[in-house]
This record gives C-alpha cells, sequence and structure tokens, in this order.
C-alpha cells in the first residue's frame, strides 16, 4: 500500500496557483523527500496531506485515509512537524506533549523522557515554552512529530534553527526511524540534505511535479542531486 497518494491536487490563493495538478505516490518504508526552491509549493502539499487545509481541486490519501473528509482520524496515524510553528507559550513542553497525546488519542507512557533526553532538553521538560530559545523551541517540535511512534511522519525544514551539532543527531535520527520500517516525508530545499539521507525524491517546481529519482541511482550514474535538481528547474 502506499503511504502517500496525491492525483491531480490543486491549490489556489486567490489568483496565485500554488499547486497545479500535483499528482505523486509514496510507498510505505520509503523515506521521500519533496525537493524544491522556495515557494514551489512544498509547505502547501504537506498542509493538505496532514489535512491543515483543504485542496481547490484533486485529491490525496495518507495511509488509506482521506486527510481532508477524515482529518482526525488521519492524524493519528502521522506525526508532523511543521516549518513556522513553536510549542504553545503558555505550556510546558509535558503539558503540550500531553495535549499532542490527547489530541491523537494515544498513550505516551516514558517516551516523552526519552525523546527530551535524546535531544538534549530534559532541564526544559516544565519550564514555559515562551522562555525557551529558538532551538530549543525546534527541538520540541521534532519531537512531538516523532513521540507517539507513528507510522509516517511529515517534516517541513527539519534542520531550521538547530546548531551543527543537534543537525547530525537529527538527520540520524530520521534514518533511524525509517529503517524500522516508517515512513517518511521530507520537505526541504535544501539539496545536501535530500541527497543525504533520502531514498527517493520529487522535485516540485511551480506547484508541479517535474521529476522523480532514485537517490542511489543518481549516485551509481557519478551524477548528484544538484545537478538533477538544476537541470529540472532551470528548464
Amino acid at each position: 500500500m502506499n503511504a502517500v497518494e496525491t492525483d491531480g491536487l490543486t491549490k489556489k490563493y486567490g489568483e496565485l496557483t500554488a499547486l497545479d495538478g500535483l499528482s505523486l505516490e509514496v510507498e510505505e518504508g520509503e523515506l521521500f523527500g519533496l525537493l524544491g526552491p522556495n515557494g514551489a509549493g512544498k509547505s502547501s502539499t504537506i498542509e493538505i496531506l496532514t489535512g491543515q487545509t483543504k485542496p481547490t481541486s484533486g485529491g490525496a490519501r495518507v495511509m488509506g485515509v482521506d486527510p481532508v473528509e477524515n482529518p482526525v482520524e488521519a492524524r493519528r496515524r502521522m506525526g508532523v512537524l511543521p516549518e513556522r510553528e513553536d510549542p504553545p507559550s503558555f505550556l510546558t513542553p509535558r503539558e503540550y506533549f500531553d495535549f499532542v497525546a490527547d489530541v491523537r488519542g494515544v498513550e505516551l507512557d516514558g517516551s516523552i523522557d526519552e525523546w527530551a533526553e535524546r535531544l538534549g532538553f530534559s532541564d526544559k521538560l516544565d519550564s514555559i515554552s515562551m522562555d525557551l530559545s529558538r532551538g530549543q523551541k525546534q527541538k520540541v517540535m521534532f519531537a512531538q512529530a516523532f513521540v507517539h511512534e507513528p507510522e509516517l511522519v511529515f517534516i517541513d525544514e527539519p534542520l531550521t534553527n538547530l546548531d551543527p551539532v543537534v543537525q547530525e543527531r537529527v538527520k540520524g535520527f530520521i534514518v533511524d526511524y525509517n529503517e524500522k520500517g516508517n515512513t517518511v516525508f521530507l520537505s526541504t530545499h535544501d539539496i545536501t540534505v535530500a541527497e543525504e539521507i533520502c531514498t527517493r525524491v520529487g522535485i516540485i517546481q511551480d506547484g508541479r511535479l517535474v521529476a522523480e529519482r532514485d537517490v542511489d541511482e543518481v549516485k551509481s550514474d557519478g551524477s548528484s542531486l544538484i545537478d538533477e535538481f538544476l537541470d529540472e528547474v532551470e528548464a
């Protein structure tokens, strides 16, 4: 079964077309990267797939569920790391994780403390989120996407505001999570990140999927994703 499917997905904001008939498939167990420049339609794609907004036309399914018609059920099966979102300022990270668990209808057991230790914010678990640094907030948001161990995780620009050491740790977490059989849908404009950790990428330009590439095949051909990307977006 495909973990993610879109069929002719179109999203318009007034006169602006963010997505223009986007059709793609991501198989279960893939670490798929949606690669494109800023404004290409990556975030709009994730917002529709995670039930945050409705498409103008076309359809989508996530783990066999329509995220527009049944967003609650879809969200129970996924984790989401938005590009620009902080934990609620009036909650502690621990309280925020409890809220996320209630919304998703899951039990977290001891995983909150485990993820806080992995990412290095154990000492901030019971601090008000408004007092956290930008990087600490990003760590909290990263953890909330994985803490309930979903089958599928959507990640929009995962390395924003993280220092180089934590960036490497986060990339390792993503790869390890995928190697356990889970599906990861990663949106990024960072070609080097996509080339380093993804198994397959789709290149999006002006709301359209213009190419799909198996990362290992690209490397075995002696090429790079940078070359492939430039060829497509400059065509």
